[in-house]
């Protein structure tokens, strides 16, 4: 208890033994002691009244002239008005520099409430949305952009990466999202970024690498049959056999780069998913194996562990395509004396295929790069052996058209193990016999 409470109370025990006294002395103490407290309850009235009116007015009143616990009580809730008014005007400050913060960014934002409804938005989003004040407030964000990826995305909690998303309706630009949660999720920020420029760009590249390398495949094909006809003709002097073996070989290289090439540029023209075909997944891989034992270049074991007989959804080119590439590589990079291993199975998670290899590894660096296109871990051996630095690319792209992902893991000096993990809803099951 504070020191004023103390002598708040000693006084008023005192105030009432005093007026028992002098009532006593009167004769009359009963009425004495009534007055006495019919004063205190009207001085602790008023001073009520003051405190009260002065909580009212407190904005254009200063705090009433009090002693005592009611001086205290005052002085205490004068602070807190005086410190609350401080963080108050902190607030609306930091709250102004933020509106002209975001008002001036060359991204939009949007912010969304628990249910995804808009509650502000930047005057950024507004124009390459098409927002409205006042009128869009308070609706859904994905009522007003209907894209698929978007809806998803938004509704998942803006798990994974953005999506970029085309809007022909809005000047025929594309935009990318990011959202930006608490756990908690009761407000959400959604970023929007103009990513047009990238887009056409990214479209003028793919145009111009998959025109270009149609326009090369006619005189390739043409170089390709004048070296061969060279190549097996007698008369030809042996000064030049070595010379247009070469040159059939580095024939065969750019007609090897031009066909991943037109593959890779066909799968990032692809839109959607790819289609649902049932594929015998295990089958396939045998083939493979067989295809890869028949090789003079083969490693000293090939082996095939097929644990399921589960057929995956999707386009039997890219399948085949995406584990050609793998199996090829492993082949390609692992010694006569190696071991190349295929694994397929299924479980709960959907189907995995892995790629194993006891070749050269990879070093830990370069893993994350490995899916670039023309990205190369040892350039003069990927030329040596006659890699493109494209097939990973072609395997990167076709697994997203299938929803799959690719995992890589390796050890420099003892091998590496490529796996793809296909979603479940790619799996079916064959019924049981």
């Amino acid at each position: 208890m504070s020191r004023p409470a103390w002598q708040f109370i000693v006084g008023l025990l005192g105030g009432l033994l005093a007026a028992l006294a002098a009532g006593w002395i009167a004769g009359r103490p009963a009425l004495f002691v009534a007055a006495y407290l019919a004063l205190v309850v009207a001085l602790q009235a008023w001073n009520l009244i003051r405190f009260e009116r002065w909580l009212r007015l407190r904005s254009i009143l200063k705090p009433p002239n009090m002693r005592g616990l009611w001086g205290e009580t005052v002085e205490r809730a004068n602070r807190l008005y005086q410190r609350k008014r401080f963080h108050k005007r902190r607030a609306l400050a930091l709250l102004r520099e933020l509106r002209r913060m975001t008002s001036a960014m060359p991204d939009g934002a949007i912010l969304l409430g628990p249910t995804r409804e808009i509650l502000w938005f930047n005057p950024t989003a507004a124009q390459w949305l098409g927002l409205r004040r006042k009128l869009d407030y308070g609706i859904r964000i994905d009522n007003l952009i209907r894209q698929p990826e978007f809806v998803e995305y938004v509704v998942n909690g803006g798990k994974g990466p953005g999506p970029r998303v085309h809007m022909p309706n809005l000047g025929d630009r594309w935009f990318a999202f990011n959202l930006v949660t608490t756990s908690a999720r009761d407000l959400q920020l959604l970023i929007v970024r103009d990513v047009t420029s990238e887009a056409r760009l990214e479209g003028m590249r793919r145009d111009f690498v998959a025109n270009a390398s149609h326009e090369l495949r006619s005189p390739l094909t043409v170089v390709r049959g004048y070296l061969d006809t060279l190549a097996e003709d007698p008369a030809l002097d042996e000064t030049w056999r070595e010379p247009v073996r070469e040159m059939q070989r580095q024939s065969d290289r750019m007609h090897s780069i031009v066909s991943d090439l037109l593959e890779l540029s066909r799968l990032e023209a692809g839109r959607g998913e790819a289609e649902l075909e049932p594929i015998d997944v295990a089958g396939l891989l045998s083939l493979m194996r067989k295809e890869v034992l028949s090789r003079p270049d083969r490693p000293a074991r090939f082996d095939a562990h097929l644990e399921s007989n589960a057929l995956l959804l999707g386009a039997e080119s890219e399948l085949h395509s995406i584990f050609q590439n793998l199996i090829t590589n492993a082949v390609k990079y692992t010694p006569p004396e190696g071991t190349v291993s295929v694994r397929y199975w299924t479980d709960a998670r959907g189907g995995h295929v892995a790629v194993s290899d006891t070749g050269i590894g990879i070093p830990a660096a370069h893993i994350p790069r490995l899916t670039e296109r023309f990205y190369r871990v040892d350039s003069g051996r990927s030329r040596k052996l006659g890699g493109s630095g494209l097939g990973l690319a072609i395997v990167k792209h076709a697994l997203q058209r299938h929803g799959a992902q690719l995992e890589i893991t390796s050890e420099e000096g003892k091998g590496s193990t490529f796996t793809c993990h296909f979603p479940p809803a790619r799996v079916q099951h064959r019924p049981a016999q």
